[in-house]
């Protein structure tokens, strides 16, 4: 397939273009200190870090491969791409994994399963060196075919955890959740199913060109555009106004039963509208209330209710409160500026929960809302 492409100028400009867009990405994920495609976001620094190895090893892999376009003996070549596979197992294909592994934030997955995964498919790359034959690869495939399978699968289990989790500690998800990153594994999958059953003649290759074009640009914009929780769940990351909601009384116990939580939801976060708060988190609220993340859990736990729903429920009725005294007043009204108000920076996200909590939309209810 590589003497059809030789001397293919446009696969060679293209084949170019990727490796130094997956090399300046690499540096740019590296070098830069600031965020240039979502400017309030801090993005989490070890996803960072590995999703920048990641282009530079796909930058090194475009590198490594690069001699087959210039060999003659098809021995050369086959050698050549051999061993490109065996570094792709060593290095390209793990660090892709364990990228998509550290979008997930709500703990640090161990990553000695990702060597233990791949440790078949080197082994049976470096045979495959050393006998200098293609022979084996049919059991490459069909243990990567197998590999992708148990990761989908493991990954539908992992995100269904990460949203749970978002939702019990949230009170608002925008730059947050990671749905995207199965978006990405289903690529890999795709990618492997083009290199498995169709891996002959040029279309095969300018395609996988694009592919990978896109997933450098996608995974660029994916890690700057993910806010960093490692600190949100502490109270002290982000101190809550204290001009909003009123202080604490001194002598509340950390270790509140469940069943006085109410009550001092009443009076230091409703009474108060501390819900109105942006981005504040779970911990912030029982920081507030005098109690820990345990307890104020266990309570949304007996209520039946995940944090997230529990402010949006309040931001909601905020929201309706408002409309209604500015329209009994014949005041403008500005749904944006409203959602805004409610404590919602996303009108997107506003509109979504105004849906789920209220059953119509907010156009629909706007025409009659004294229902």
């Amino acid at each position: 397939m590589y003497d059809q492409i030789r001397e293919d100028t446009l696969f060679i400009i293209i084949y170019s273009v990727v490796t130094t867009m997956a090399m300046l990405a690499s540096c740019y994920l590296l070098f830069r200190q600031g965020n240039a495609f979502a400017k309030d976001v801090t993005p989490p620094a070890r996803l960072r870090r590995w999703t920048a190895a990641f282009f530079a090893i796909l930058a090194l892999n475009h590198l490594w491969y690069m001699p087959i376009f210039f060999l003659s003996s098809s021995e050369d070549i086959m050698m050549t791409d051999l061993i490109g596979g065996l570094l792709d197992s060593m290095t390209l294909f793990p660090v892709a994994i364990i990228v998509l592994l550290a979008m997930l934030q709500d703990r640090r997955r161990p990553l000695w399963p990702v060597a233990a995964i791949m440790a078949p498919i080197v082994v049976i790359a470096i045979f495959c060196v050393s006998t200098r034959s293609y022979a084996f690869l049919p059991i490459v495939y069909v243990y990567s075919l197998l590999m992708c399978i148990g990761l989908v699968i493991y990954m539908v289990h992992a995100l269904r955890q990460y949203g749970r989790w978002l939702r019990d500690n949230y009170a608002d998800l925008e730059h947050k959740e990671v749905w995207q990153s199965f978006v990405v594994l289903a690529s890999m999958i795709l990618v492997f199913a083009v290199y498995a059953f169709t891996s002959e003649g040029p279309i095969y290759q300018f395609t996988m060109q694009i592919i990978i074009l896109v997933l450098v640009f996608y995974l660029l914009w994916r890690v700057e555009t993910l806010s960093d929780l490692s600190l949100s769940l502490q109270p002290e990351s982000q101190p809550i106004d204290l001009s909003i909601p009123a202080k604490r009384e001194s002598g509340v116990s950390q270790k509140v039963p469940t069943a006085n939580i109410g009550p001092l939801l009443q009076k230091y976060c409703i009474d108060t509208q501390l819900y109105l708060q942006h981005d504040l988190t779970l911990s912030q609220l029982a920081h507030a209330i005098g109690t820990n993340r345990t307890y104020l859990t266990k309570y949304f736990i007996h209520q039946g209710v995940t944090y997230n729903a529990y402010i949006n429920d309040l931001r909601i009725s905020h929201f309706v409160n408002l409309y209604r005294e500015a329209a009994a007043t014949g005041s403008p009204i500005t749904a944006q500026q409203l959602a805004h108000d409610s404590g919602y920076r996303s009108y997107s996200t506003f509109s979504l929960a105004f849906k789920q909590r209220m059953g119509q939309t907010v156009t629909a209810w706007m025409r009659n809302p004294t229902e």
